[in-house]
């Protein structure tokens, strides 16, 4: 996808004048040289948590002969559903490795749950649900015999506003995307199963690649994720799957990452070069650059035997890492059937103590931004008749078996999630760089419960909002009426109150087309010109502009309800009913127009005939001001900010209290690299504490916020440094404390290329989300 193709822009700057004929670039050796190398490939070490692990791997690696060792660095054909597998070594008892998608599920299989998707767990802003959603995927995964699950998303973080897999993600923003990834990492690979972060891509000046897009895979890193994806695109004109700067340098050298990296599928552009780069598997398989060549490669010392042997010891290292040479781990591919069509072993993964987190994941996602006069929650005994509007309030029209097939073959085609839209609107960009036709971005034919593409799951049942609230109205006696087809329907003028459900379709393979779209906003303004009473639900799977009604008076509360799971509709119906009381809060900016969002909001486009038509690049010029950063140095006021949400009870804020609390700070870390970086960069050197009363009438859990202002140019105002979710009852007060590491109070030093905590006043901020701060102070560092 085109907002993945990242180039440092300024090398190239005096090149942008008027294009002539024979300006245009036709030959890629024009961009050659522009990523700096890095080599030899930092080799695997028997430290830290990993010390056993690999141990034995390298004691496994020295009993393999070359063709065994060679086989192990790419993918084969299996017998099973999995999307890709490491082959067997019959002789010594491995049994291979299965890998399988799971952006929100397990993919491409039967009885298994769909869970919220990431930038549902994003808009959750709980780490705790974080973990546990992920064990339960993990459980899921390894009763299907899969061994590593090519998931969590985190890279670019979401910049492009709108980017076809945004939903995949956890945030915008790095401390989020950080703190849910390691919940993520961690939580699944306690059950047992290898989780892969993806994709290391992103190559903007090293300010902001260390400060915004490599963030998160610090956090992953350091939590001991098993695998990490590179991907399709350039680094500096340096396919991503071959750059040594990334994958030598900051991935493996930097981040002291142990474990192996994986390709996308496809993503290998060359054989010698992207095995000095890092690369250490090949995916589906290494046919035409490595297969038998990389046997070649060793023979004739193109590629180091040590490489090699260094490639191998990595994925086996991340096979005992999480201990599946354990006899009861089930045999790769298990319960992955590869035709899901004929008849097969039926393996039910689902775990009845999955429900809560199911159900408790699905709630916290929602994020309730208007709700007038307190409308929300409804009463019962004043609710005679509910009317319903919307394509996106009913189930989808199947879910059968082919569906999670087609996830794979058909990523931006129609199958249960309800992407059956075929009004094809615009000239994009597709996944592999070719110009496509964008879809239309809502998904008419019924709900959405996940994004699409190789991340979106097959569900095994849906409980959709219509479903909920038919099962609801029957318990109340209320009567209900429904229109889910027409864009003009007429609305029964006794209805107490009226639900119209949109949604907000996007998948890998092309960026959304449009923030809004007409038919939606239409059938919202014409119902409310009806009906005094108006609640608006979207299922959004990226940001979606609401200024065209969110004034209109009878339009009374707006719910961005995300990607639920499988318990969407039982979700919703608790909170319209007050069972439950909403706690999300937006895990990006809603602006009031998509121009606010400048030029991060669409890929740009280099057409053919132009000087960079053939190599489309974009140029990351804003740095590290991409959402709520950017709104904040143009000055530029948001529909909703990042961070915002309502709820059905009130917080104050008080007490703040900010310190030091180590001794003979350096500015520099040194600590030796450990799975994380420098093992001081973890090191908590200040704590924030603040007091939050809960002054309503509802319990509730409160999204309490901490905003840093560090000093130095090219800073943002605020950056978020910490957040905590407790319950709070009724007329009860928490005290909240965040203890801040050195790294959270760094910034980047480009010329010592160390993280580098600086001298002076730190402001800090506490609040409900990044512009409602009531509570400010300073933090004073002083280091030796």
């Amino acid at each position: 996808m085109l907002s993945s193709l990242i180039l440092s822009w300024a090398a190239l700057a005096p090149l942008l004048l008027e294009v002539r004929a024979q300006d245009v670039i036709t030959d890629d050796t024009f961009f050659y040289g522009q990523s700096e190398p890095v080599y030899p490939t930092p080799e695997t070490s028997e430290l830290g948590a990993w010390a056993d692990a690999v141990s034995k791997a390298k004691a496994f690696v020295g009993q393999l002969t070359l063709e065994e060792k060679v086989n192990l660095t790419a993918g084969a054909t299996s017998q099973t559903g999995c999307s890709g597998f490491i082959p067997n070594i019959t002789r010594l008892n491995f049994p291979g490795m299965c890998l399988m998608d799971a952006g929100n599920g397990v993919r491409g299989t039967d009885y298994v749950n769909a869970w919220p998707a990431g930038l549902h767990v994003g808009a959750s802003w709980n780490k705790d649900l974080a973990h546990q959603r992920a064990h339960f995927m993990g459980s899921e995964a390894k009763i299907k015999g899969v061994n590593v699950l090519l998931g969590p998303f985190v890279g670019p973080i979401g910049r492009v506003v709108r980017g076809g897999r945004s939903w995949e993600g956890f945030s915008v923003d790095p401390y989020l995307t950080g703190a849910l990834v390691h919940e993520t990492v961690s939580g699944t690979q306690n059950a047992g199963v290898i989780t892969t972060t993806k994709s290391v891509s992103s190559n903007v000046d090293d300010k902001a690649m260390h400060e915004l897009y490599l963030w998160p895979f610090y956090d992953a890193v350091k939590a001991g994720t098993g695998t990490v994806m590179c991907s399709y695109n350039r680094v500096n004109n340096s396919y991503g799957c071959q750059n040594s700067k990334t994958l030598n340098g900051l991935l493996k050298g930097e981040l002291g990452f142990q474990g192996f990296v994986v390709s996308d599928w496809g993503a290998q552009m060359s054989g010698v070069a992207s095995a000095l780069g890092g690369l250490d598997v090949a995916m589906p398989n290494g046919a035409g650059k490595w297969a038998g060549n990389l046997s070649l490669a060793i023979a004739n010392g193109s590629v180091p035997k040590s490489r090699l042997d260094d490639m191998a010891t990595r994925v086996l290292a991340s096979w005992y890492q999480m201990k599946q040479d354990d006899q009861g781990f089930p045999a790769p591919g298990y319960g992955m059937p590869a035709d899901l069509t004929q008849p097969h072993e039926v393996v039910d993964a689902r775990n009845a103590s999955a429900k809560p987190t199911l159900f408790d994941g699905a709630v916290e996602g929602h994020v309730l931004v208007k709700n007038a006069n307190g409308v929300l929650p409804l009463d019962p005994n004043r609710m005679k008749l509910i009317s319903l509007f919307g394509y996106s309030a009913k189930a989808p029209d199947y879910n059968t078996p082919e569906n999670a097939e087609m996830l794979e073959n058909y990523p931006f085609g129609p199958w249960a999630v309800g992407a059956q839209a075929a009004n094809w609107s615009e000239v994009n960009i597709g996944w592999m760089g070719n110009l496509s036709i964008a879809k239309s971005d809502i998904a008419p034919n019924g709900t959405l419960v996940s994004g699409g593409g190789s991340g979106a799951s097959a569900q095994g049942l849906i409980s959709a909002p219509y479903d909920a609230l038919v099962s609801r109205c029957q318990d109340d006696g209320t009567a209900l009426f429904w229109d889910f087809d027409s864009g003009s329907p007429a609305v029964n003028p006794t209805s107490d109150v009226c639900i119209v459900f949109g949604n907000v379709w996007a998948t890998e393979g092309y960026d959304r087309p449009t923030l809004r779209d007409n038919y939606t906003d239409g059938l919202i303004e014409n119902v409310a010109s009806q009906c005094a009473n108006t609640i608006v639900v979207f299922h959004n799977a990226g940001v979606r502009l609401v200024d065209s009604f969110i004034d209109h008076p009878n339009v009374t509360a707006v719910i961005f309800a995300h990607l639920p799971g499988q318990e969407s509709g039982k979700a919703l119906v608790s909170l319209l009913y007050g069972d439950s009381n909403p706690s999300g809060r937006l895990p990006y900016t809603v602006a009031r127009s998509e121009a606010d969002y400048g030029q991060v909001l669409a890929p740009e486009l280099a057409l053919p005939g132009e000087r960079y038509g053939l190599f489309p690049q974009s140029d990351f010029i804003e740095g590290v001001f991409i959402d709520y950063r950017h709104f904040d140095a143009k000055n530029i006021t948001p529909r909703f900010e990042f961070g915002f949400g309502l709820s059905y009870t009130t917080f104050d804020y008080s007490g703040l209290s900010a310190s030091v609390v180590s001794d003979a700070l350096q500015p520099y870390p040194t600590g030796l690299v450990v799975e994380g970086g420098q093992e001081d960069l973890w090191d908590v050197v200040a704590v924030v504490e603040a007091s939050v009363t809960n002054t309503g009438g509802r319990d509730g859990k409160e999204v309490v916020q901490l905003y840093l202002g560090l000093p130095g140019e090219d800073t943002p105002a605020k950056q978020l440094r910490g957040f905590e979710k407790p319950l709070i009852t009724a007329g009860e007060t928490a005290t909240v404390k965040f203890e801040l590491t050195r790294r959270d109070l760094s910034i980047w030093d480009i010329e010592a290329q160390k993280w580098l905590l600086q001298d002076g006043s730190y402001g800090v901020f506490v609040g409900r989300s990044s512009r409602d701060l009531p509570l400010i102070g300073t933090l004073t560092v002083n280091t030796s």
